[in-house]
């Protein structure tokens, strides 16, 4: 974890916060922060909240004190099923009451949760199951996820896995016509030792064994992401991790009333800024909770308009798509209040035409997995500066670091890679120290992204130091990409780069060299790359050549083709 007595003396006193100038007068950048186990975070929720909404799921409601029920027993299941102090459980999971549930229940038996994106292809699975040392895992009986879970049984080293059963969560109605018509939809899970139904989880008195959480130490969440390069590794975020972040989004989101808001959830909760500004967040403030499982626009216009959510946390292409979508017009959106954008840069005529639309405020922030992921974002009051990422929350510091000599500060205006200090700050990066050495330098996070800051305190984001692609507010891995290709026979060398994509915000674009005597479709590769990679890392272009550009050491080089790209797109 990030020690603040190495960053240039206590945080409170450093004399060179140009950010505390033009604060919001309604937050106090020094107030102390909650650093508690998230059972807690959740309990307090359940006292004040109880008889409220807490998940509303296509039309089912459930109560705070029905969730804090259903949490107590399946907590007390999994235990029974092993679980204890820093046993690693991982949740492969669409938006669904089941999210919420397991993962509270997996921290009060003691466990750590392990994200896992439903989306991926098994080989990336395999990896991050064999990385983390997670030995059951919860999914849907729903086919297209359960096939590929239960397949791992017999690829890792997973040995059980939980099925929720997806007509378990839905209303009547909905849950006759889906058992009619979508019977196809269901999995065949097996009767056997190593699949433990939902219903078999929570068949206890729910009064699972205390388990007492030192939150500054107890890993939490196991969050995977490639850091500043392009291998997924996972980041150790602590409970002081997330509920500090959980309060500086609380703080930071002046105005909001204690169990009266609602917050709409489209965005995945296995992804780490849904797991905190969908999640804790609104939980924090017993807010209802319309999760969706996936985005899918019409359903998402109609839930809009018939549950009136107050906030909606998304990425630039959710609003970017609800603002240019012609049926928008039919639909009343007017009880959005106040929504944060996060996972991409946020291009200043989306913010505007949302904000125009909808008559609510739209924040960008900025933060990486490693730091919960909240650390910047411009005020909902005072200065909103186009182009800006904002100012740092409460409790955060940032620090523009020369390029080349990382212990040396940039003046004000000038470049340099963009740190962070705060208590949201990761641990480390599990089982990697030399990688947590080289990202966490005299107690700050290196970013990995390059960036000024202005006379105010406000930071501008300029370039990437990482090849990581952000593709609709998701982090995708050229690296995952070219592994992936190299697998065809007939693929003699790859290179992956991030291309612009006018709807994704960047896409990935593939250039690939065949082996002597070879032939190879774009159509083809696309076929083979189909069970490989997830739908968002699928390339959008593939472009075959010759030969590929080599640094002097004969290492494949991006520069090159990176700057072809620019040319050619900006008309040079």
């Amino acid at each position: 974890m990030v020690d603040e007595s190495k960053a240039d003396g206590d945080a409170t006193t450093a004399p060179d916060h140009p950010w505390l100038a033009t604060y919001p007068a309604e937050v106090d950048w020094a107030a102390p922060l909650s650093q508690t186990g998230l059972p807690d975070l959740f309990d307090a929720a359940v006292a004040k909240f109880g008889p409220r909404p807490c998940i509303d799921f296509l039309g089912k409601t459930y109560s705070y004190a029905e969730i804090a029920g259903l949490v107590a027993r399946a907590a007390k299941g999994f235990q029974a099923l092993g679980v204890g102090k820093g046993t690693r459980v991982g949740l492969c999971l669409p938006n669904t009451p089941y999210a919420v549930i397991c993962y509270f229940a997996i921290l009060r038996a003691g466990g750590t949760v392990v994200n896992f994106n439903p989306l991926y292809a098994p080989r990336e699975l395999v990896h991050q199951i064999e990385d983390s040392g997670t030995h059951i895992m919860v999914t849907l009986d729903i086919a297209e996820i359960f096939d590929k879970v239960h397949g791992l049984l017999h690829e890792s080293g997973l040995g059980r896995i939980v099925v929720c059963p997806m007509t378990g969560i839905l209303p009547g109605v909905k849950k006759v016509l889906f058992s009619l018509l979508k019977r196809g939809d269901l999995a065949r899970v097996p009767a056997d030792d190593r699949h433990v139904p939902f219903a078999r989880l929570i068949d206890n008195d729910g009064a699972p064994a205390p388990v007492a959480i030192d939150p500054a130490e107890d890993l939490a969440v196991l969050q995977y992401t490639g850091g500043t390069t392009g291998v997924p590794k996972g980041a150790m975020l602590t409970h002081a991790n997330l509920t500090a972040n959980t309060d500086q989004v609380r703080h930071w989101f002046v105005g909001m009333r204690p169990g009266e808001e609602s917050l709409l959830g489209v965005l995945p909760l296995f992804h780490v800024f849904a797991m905190t500004t969908v999640m804790n967040f609104g939980i924090s403030i017993g807010a209802e909770l319309i999760l969706l499982p996936r985005f899918e626009l019409k359903r998402l216009l109609e839930t809009v308009a018939s549950r009136k959510p107050t906030l909606f946390p998304a990425v630039p292409t959710i609003f970017n798509a609800i603002s240019t979508a012609p049926e928008t017009a039919r639909f009343d959106l007017s009880s959005i209040k106040y929504c944060i954008s996060g996972g991409a840069p946020l291009p200043v005529e989306v913010k505007r035409s949302f904000e125009k639309l909808t008559g609510c405020v739209v924040v960008e922030g900025y933060g990486l997995t490693e730091s919960s992921p909240v650390a910047v974002c411009n005020p909902l009051t005072g200065a909103n500066k186009a182009g800006s990422i904002g100012i740092p929350l409460p409790g955060t510091v940032v620090e523009i670091r020369n390029l080349e000599d990382r212990c040396k500060r940039m003046p004000q205006g000038e470049r340099g890679e963009v740190c962070l200090v705060g208590p949201q700050v990761m641990k480390g990066y599990w089982r990697k120290p030399d990688e947590t050495a080289d990202t966490i330098v005299d107690g700050r996070l290196h970013t990995g992204d390059v960036g000024y800051m202005d006379e105010d305190g406000y930071t501008f984001l300029v370039d990437r130091i990482k090849d990581l692609i952000l593709s609709g507010g998701y982090n995708v891995y050229p690296r995952n990409i070219e592994e992936a290709i190299y697998l065809h026979p007939s693929v003699a060398e790859t290179v992956v780069i991030g291309i612009p994509d006018d709807y994704r915000g960047q896409s990935a674009k593939a250039f690939v060299t065949l082996r002597p005597g070879e032939e190879l479709t774009e159509a083809d590769l696309m076929e083979f790359l189909d069970d490989k990679l997830s739908p968002i890392e699928m390339p959008a272009e593939i472009e075959f050549r010759d030969e590929l550009p080599k640094t002097m050491i004969g290492k494949l080089s991006k520069k090159e083709l990176v700057e072809e790209e620019a040319a050619k797109r900006g008309g040079a």
